[in-house]
């Protein structure tokens, strides 16, 4: 079993900042990418970051120079640090991962997801 816990989200003015954070835990061997996304009421789930194990980034181009992403692989943790918040940022965020549970050749990665925590830009 792996679970996957986020923290962080809540509301906050426009300009203002959040850090999430989501922390893998459970039957866990190797963690590959790593990543956030988001949903905002009405709009389909959209990638907001990714870092992979090498630490490479990408990101949606609405967040970009804005918003970090990046990850702490001895506590198995994911943070998205927030900046210049929008409300157009409101959304549903979710933490993503692909997990290896075992290093057997024959159990292959697969994504596991939070539950998703609100971040309200609004004032």
């Amino acid at each position: 079993q792996v679970q996957l816990v986020e923290s962080g989200g809540g509301l906050v003015q426009p300009g203002g900042s959040l850090r999430l954070s989501c922390a893998a835990s459970g039957s866990i061997f190797v963690i590959n990418a790593m990543g956030w996304y988001r949903q905002a009421p009405g709009q389909q789930r959209e990638l907001v970051a990714l870092i992979d194990s090498g630490r490479s980034t990408n990101y949606a181009d609405s967040v970009k120079g804005r918003f970090t992403i990046s990850r702490d692989n001895a506590k198995n943790t994911v943070y998205l640090e927030m900046n210049s918040l929008k409300p157009e940022d409101t959304a549903v965020y979710y933490c993503n991962a692909v997990i290896r549970t075992s290093a057997s050749v024959f159990v292959r990665p697969r994504d596991y997801w939070g539950q998703g925590t609100q971040v309200t830009v609004s004032s």
